[in-house]
């Protein structure tokens, strides 16, 4: 695996509160890698130390390598999760003066703003001021701000506050365009079905730890429970006293049946089949929300 980016224990604590408890992971190059976790997990604090806003304690953190320094960090795009836009600015002004502080000269800076613009459907606003937009808009404004200067990895915090459906479908598929092209891009949500979608590898962290880590097929078969989905007159007492079932919950209006490990589908089908009254019954295939709860929910009865 090329690694692009690398965390090797780091750790930060504000305090008493320790944000960021030795974390490492290793970012693979062209890649959309998911930093995941509840509110509060550290996942900002994480991306703030990669950018050298805030100063780790401990450990390394690593780019192609070697140590983000100011010169490597000019490599990086980041999306913050506040707005960071000049609001009295106007817009393509705004996009220019990003460009140029990001290596860019005022010309080139100008050109790829105003094209971006275009791209993402805002042609008709860049002489008006920033605070004169919706947020959905800004939101857009500063995505093109942090991806004007091509660069090598992005960093996305919560990318799609303030979006709309359609234009969150807009920023997925340009996030999916720049893995295509090579970039590689960090992407930080608590927001599951987004991270499933897009990410390659994903990082589960929480209290400022990881509790899970891998490829999205590593994770689901690690961490993923056999289930079956099923419809059932029977009480949950009844269906937790048939064999193979570890336990019995219910998810989004299903009743979902969790199985022993080890424990094979079908016989399980056959066992449930045989015993209770079953009006319907099928195969569950654990979601990352799924894996993410359980092993949020384990972790805190792990430390309690």
């Amino acid at each position: 695996m090329d690694t692009h980016l690398e965390l090797r224990d780091v750790s930060k604590s504000f305090g008493r509160v320790e944000a960021v408890k030795m974390l490492s992971l290793a970012v693979p190059r062209g890649t959309i890698y998911g930093l995941l976790g509840p509110n509060g997990a550290g996942k900002t604090t994480t991306i703030r130390m990669i950018m050298r806003i805030t100063v780790p304690d401990g450990g390394e953190i690593l780019l192609s390598g070697a140590p983000v320094d100011d010169l490597a960090r000019e490599r990086i795009g980041y999306l913050p999760e506040e707005r960071g836009l000049y609001r009295k600015m106007k817009v393509l002004e705004q996009l220019e003066f990003l460009g140029e502080i990001r290596g860019l000269n005022r010309k080139e800076a100008r050109r790829r703003g105003g094209a971006w613009l275009e791209r993402l459907g805002l042609g008709d606003v860049g002489a008006r001021k920033v605070e004169e937009l919706s947020k959905g808009m800004q939101q857009k404004v500063q995505f093109a701000g942090t991806v004007i200067h091509d660069p090598e990895i992005v960093i996305l915090d919560e990318p799609f506050t303030g979006l709309d459906p359609i234009a969150t479908r807009m920023i997925k598929d340009l996030i999916a365009e720049m893995r295509g092209r090579g970039a590689t891009v960090l992407f930080s949500t608590h927001v599951l079905p987004q991270a499933e979608e897009l990410c390659d590898h994903l990082c589960l962290i929480n209290r400022g730890r990881t509790i899970l880590q891998g490829s999205l097929d590593e994770v689901r078969a690690r961490f993923a429970r056999p289930a079956l989905k099923i419809l059932s007159s029977a009480s949950d007492a009844e269906v937790s006293r048939v064999p193979g079932v570890a336990a019995v919950r219910h998810h989004n209006g299903a009743r979902l049946v969790e199985l022993t490990a080890g424990t094979p589908v079908a016989s399980a089908i056959r066992d449930l089949a045989a015993t209770l009254p079953i009006e319907g019954i099928e195969p569950y295939q654990a979601s990352l929300e799924d894996i993410f709860l359980r092993a949020v929910e384990d972790d805190h009865v792990a430390v309690a």
